[in-house]
């Protein structure tokens, strides 16, 4: 008699998500739009002049000039395998970085937040959060099981975002690419709709204005909100 071999469990009642389409996004701190090299591009180029290290870990940029930014700008958007977004801070009223939806399967339910560059200005803001939060609530309320987050494995920073934001380290992919003609190991994490209410009453606790004193600053980090939820920890947070 031929041994039984196991299998997936059936995912009951599930069906293939939408793709995203644009919609804006509004929050408490920060609004996602579209983004749109006419609209964004010069306002964004001035974000970014002469922080020319928010491009280290992305396989585009510096760029020399807003003409050359705008130009990019233009091609990327035009992708119809990646949708990017502006992430405009509610409260200047200025837009400080993008974001974007890549790699989406909606056949595996499956999606990724990336290609992401935050002037300084609005790194460690509650909109730069906020905008995190807003995509991946739109992935898994449209019915993605599994939200994904790859960076660098040498982008410390982007290690530490992503494991503060509730998503769960998968290991290290070696020599997966080729960036700007320097080898890439690739650090994987992701969140499954499993995670998702948690991670969701964690960035409501988080986000909420009665978190944070008469100084801005945080009463409750959301690191230790997201700590729950997580099932496995970064080694990348041992470094010295």
């Amino acid at each position: 008699m031929q041994e039984q071999r196991p299998v997936g469990p059936i995912v009951e009642g599930w069906q293939v998500p939408p793709l995203p389409d644009g919609v804006a996004l509004q929050g408490r701190y920060a609004q996602l739009e579209r983004l749109d090299a006419d609209g964004h591009a010069a306002r964004l180029y001035t974000a970014f002049d002469g922080h020319d290290w928010v491009w280290d870990y992305l396989p585009v940029g510096p760029f020399a000039s807003s003409e050359q930014f705008h130009r990019w700008m233009c091609e990327a958007t035009a992708r119809d395998d990646m949708l990017f977004y502006a992430i405009t801070d509610l409260v200047s009223g200025d837009p400080g970085g993008f974001a974007s939806f890549l790699r989406m399967k909606p056949a595996s339910g499956s999606i990724e937040v990336g290609f992401i560059a935050i002037a300084p200005q609005l790194q460690r803001s509650r909109a730069a959060t906020e905008a995190m939060f807003l995509m991946m609530q739109w992935a898994f309320e449209a019915g993605y099981r599994r939200y994904e987050w790859k960076c660098d494995a040498l982008n410390r920073p982007s290690r530490r975002a992503a494991q503060r934001l509730g998503l769960s380290y998968e290991g290290i992919f070696r020599q997966a690419t080729v960036v700007k003609g320097r080898n890439r190991d690739t650090a994987w994490f992701a969140a499954i709709d499993k995670d998702w209410p948690a991670l969701r009453e964690a960035y409501h606790v988080w986000l909420a204005p009665s978190n944070f004193d008469a100084d801005g600053r945080q009463k409750e980090s959301l690191s230790d909100l997201t700590a729950l939820v997580r099932v496995s920890a970064d080694p990348a947070l041992d470094w010295g």
